[in-house]
């Protein structure tokens, strides 16, 4: 038996052990949270707010608002396309949105982006179809390839989920499902990060919401946005 090959049935039969051990034993189990009320909360899927969603990558056709609801219909996957809500920018706010998807769907909610870039100048905390699955730095919850989050609190596919997320300057936190899953400090990320050639350090404070097509059908809903003041910290 060849030696690389010995290798790969090892590395298999690893990862088969690990994923074994991670669903024998109990993991927490969240519930969506629901839309906050309130004045200062902006429903960006409203009526008066919906017409701001554009695809911010091409013409294509690529999603539609319909009775609260934006729906990516998930029918092209490259080049990957984003939806953006584009009437305004943000800078620190909390945002609380719902999502789900079909099996296998893999999406992202974009933060702080500029529309001709939204990958490289801003972040994205993972959506994906990854039910059951040990948490990792590209599965749920996560900022995507930069940081893990403590659990991953995804349910199945075709459920709600909720994702209750605080951008305070360089300062970003993640609840996922009622539960906290990530609280992470880019001004200490000055170097770059995964696959990413710009350190998070420094990223932009400001910028659009966008939603990721990642070829994946998947719906939003209760997308609420509440912007706040920080005190100004030099960047």
């Amino acid at each position: 038996m060849r030696p690389v090959f010995v290798s790969f049935i090892v590395l298999l039969w690893a990862g088969f052990v690990m994923l074994t051990r991670w669903t024998e034993h109990p993991v927490p189990v969240g519930a969506p949270t629901p839309p906050p009320s309130g004045p200062e909360w902006i429903n960006l899927l409203d009526a008066a707010h919906a017409g701001g969603w554009k695809n911010i990558t091409d013409d294509k056709n690529i999603f539609e608002v319909r009775d609260g609801v934006l729906h990516i219909f998930g029918s092209t996957l490259y080049p990957l396309r984003y939806v953006g809500y584009t009437s305004e920018p943000f800078s620190n706010f909390d945002l609380h949105v719902e999502f789900k998807l079909v099996h296998a769907a893999n999406s992202g909610v974009f933060l702080r982006v500029l529309e001709g870039d939204p990958v490289k100048r801003g972040f994205e905390v993972q959506v994906l179809d990854d039910f059951g699955q040990p948490p990792n730095k590209n599965g749920s919850g996560a900022i995507y390839d930069v940081v893990s989050p403590m659990f991953n609190m995804a349910r199945p596919a075709g459920e709600w989920n909720s994702y209750d997320i605080r951008v305070a300057n360089a300062v970003v936190t993640v609840t996922m499902n009622g539960w906290k899953i990530i609280e992470a400090n880019f001004d200490q990320m000055t170097s770059p990060i995964g696959k990413f050639t710009i350190p998070y350090a420094s990223l932009p404070f400001d910028g659009i919401i966008a939603l990721q097509d990642h070829g994946g059908e998947v719906w939003y809903r209760n997308v609420y946005v509440r912007p706040h003041t920080m005190t100004p910290s030099i960047h």
